[in-house]
């Protein structure tokens, strides 16, 4: 009997993990899950007329032992062969549950003390909204949140969105994506 009592522990520790990856959740007023992105949060570059406005995130339900969160925006479908990062913020302090609309833009500070806006893919630190190809077929945005198990990542200044990743993907303790579409 004991190793079916052992199978039963396991699978209820496996279970209660699970359970609290799906209450970590990632929400926004201005993109809906499953959406077209709209023209506030679009580019406003290479064609694109949008306003280039980050926008407004909310999160609940992190888990035990976060004490930091990173994130990232980033297109698979970009025509680059490694995808477009369009927005990197990592050492975002445990006690944040939100980001106000604009806070993508480093002139404006909106940022909780003490985040950091990683470079993206247009060459800098900041938001950069959806601008693909015209006539492309709709590419896919995924917003991410990530629960982090440090303060801090020790990033270089100028580093890559990829180098970010990496060091994020390292220190997760859970995720939650808000997913959105856009075209032109």
């Amino acid at each position: 009997m004991k190793p079916r009592v052992t199978i039963l522990i396991a699978t209820f520790a496996a279970l209660s993990s699970a359970g609290a990856q799906k209450s970590f959740k990632l929400t926004s007023r201005d993109i809906q899950e499953g959406k077209t992105v709209p023209n506030p949060q679009v580019a406003a570059v290479m064609g694109c007329t949008g306003n280039n406005i980050s926008p407004a995130l909310s999160w609940s339900g992190a888990p035990a032992g976060t004490k930091s969160f990173a994130l990232t925006m980033y297109d698979p479908d970009a025509p680059t062969g490694s995808g477009w990062w369009h927005w990197v913020v990592y050492n975002i302090p445990a006690t944040a549950t939100s980001l106000p609309a604009g806070a993508g833009d480093p002139k404006k500070n909106l940022l909780p003390a003490g985040s950091v806006q990683g470079n993206t893919d247009f060459g800098v630190p900041g938001y950069g909204g959806p601008c693909p190809p015209p006539k492309d077929k709709p590419h896919h945005y995924h917003i991410a949140l990530f629960a982090l198990d440090t303060d801090k990542l020790d990033i270089p200044p100028g580093a890559t969105a990829a180098y970010v990743g990496f060091n994020i993907h390292g220190h997760t303790l859970a995720k939650t994506q808000l997913n959105a579409l856009y075209s032109r």
